[in-house]
């Protein structure tokens, strides 16, 4: 079977909450991927008495699930013991960026002792893509190629950068500890540069944790919040980035919020739109919405509705119109509508984000047709 199913698991695992002057919503998907390894964090009020801060995180697991499933549970305890500041509350900016540093060294510390990790029985490693939100500011913080982006003043105020084995500075480290990089992997194997976990890649003699082949340090950006122009953060592993880029992103949930309010449906959309685009990874998004989010517009709502019925009107003319040569199949009416020029469409999702409005129709008007099922003809780019 490989890497990857004969039809993609499409089952999501999803959930919203709110808190702080802030809601979110998170969806995740295993989509073509044998296993699901990633993984998420969502805390609204952290403990140690920092009940008005909050901590999100996407993990995207790979060669198994056991890191990632770990630091979901964990990072954050080790984050918040992993320093001075934070052991006796948070003070300076500088100190808490100290104390998310230690958290990551520590927490990759301490999962090495684990006997399957230590004994090579398991040889999984995780990105981690976090923010945690004082009242005052947001830390972004990134190990590996997983991505965050803040959606500022109606565009792209920030967003993390990966970290691949093709960036000089991650390149040079790689080198220095007596690796290489090849087909833009390390030592030919491994696409990301920093991880937690991925043992294999941090056992040079003479280096410490941060020289390795594969460093656990987290990137930490800060960014003072704009109670105005800030509208919400998005987290999520590379099976989005993939297939959407972060304006696209950000212009498709901005869009989504303003005919949505339910989080966990704007997600639920994303993943299944970077599904229909062509995504083959495992998806998780996790979206956090700030006072500033954009709120429902009712021209928006109106242009939603309109669209929709412009789509099932079209469907029901070309299964209407079939005559002889029988009922298209569904890919064929995806194709003839996708070369249309269609107004409205969601900017970023395109006609993606609209495949379960044709699917339904097509379902309603075709009953007698056996289940498709999802091909890679079907969940792609059409």
């Amino acid at each position: 079977m490989g890497a990857f199913l004969d039809k993609p698991k499409t089952e999501k695992l999803s959930a919203h909450g709110e808190g702080n002057g802030l809601r979110y919503g998170l969806s995740s998907m295993q989509g073509w991927r044998v296993e699901m390894e990633d993984a998420h964090t969502a805390v609204v009020g952290l403990p140690h008495g920092l009940t008005d801060w909050s901590f999100f995180a996407v993990y995207d697991g790979h060669a198994g699930s056991r890191v990632a499933n770990y630091c979901s549970g964990h990072l954050l305890e080790h984050i918040l013991s992993g320093g001075a500041e934070f052991a006796s509350g948070p003070g300076s900016v500088e100190g808490v960026k100290d104390g998310i540093r230690s958290g990551f060294l520590n927490i990759d510390e301490y999962m090495r002792s684990f006997s399957d990790l230590r004994q090579g029985l398991d040889r999984s490693g995780s990105t981690a893509v976090c923010v945690l939100l004082s009242p005052t500011h947001l830390y972004f913080i990134n190990c590996g190629d997983s991505r965050a982006v803040l959606s500022r003043d109606a565009k792209v105020g920030f967003s993390t950068q990966d970290h691949k084995p093709c960036n000089p500075r991650e390149k040079e480290r790689i080198q220095n500890a007596g690796g290489s990089v090849m087909i833009q992997r390390v030592n030919g194997s491994l696409a990301v540069s920093r991880a937690l976990g991925d043992y294999d890649y941090k056992c040079v003699d003479g280096k410490g944790p941060t020289e390795q082949l594969v460093s656990p340090e987290p990137e930490v950006c800060v960014l003072e919040r704009a109670a105005e122009g800030d509208e919400f953060v998005v987290l999520a592993c590379d099976g989005i980035w993939d297939v959407m880029t972060n304006e696209e992103l950000c212009e498709f949930v901005r869009s989504r919020l303003q005919v949505c309010d339910d989080l966990e449906k704007v997600c639920n959309s994303v993943v299944d739109t970077c599904l229909h685009k062509g995504s083959r990874d495992n998806m998780s998004v996790v979206l956090v919405c700030l006072p500033g989010a954009p709120k429902i517009s009712e021209e928006a709502v109106k242009k939603e509705e309109e669209l929709d019925k412009y789509l099932e009107t079209r469907v029901e003319e070309l299964l209407g119109n079939c005559g002889e040569a029988g009922v298209p199949d569904l890919v064929s009416v995806l194709r003839s509508i996708a070369s249309e020029n269609i107004p409205n469409l969601p900017p970023g999702g395109g006609l993606a984000s609209k495949r379960s409005v044709i699917e339904m129709v097509y379902n309603k008007l075709n009953p007698q047709r056996e289940e498709e099922g999802s091909t890679g003809e079907l969940d792609g780019p059409w």
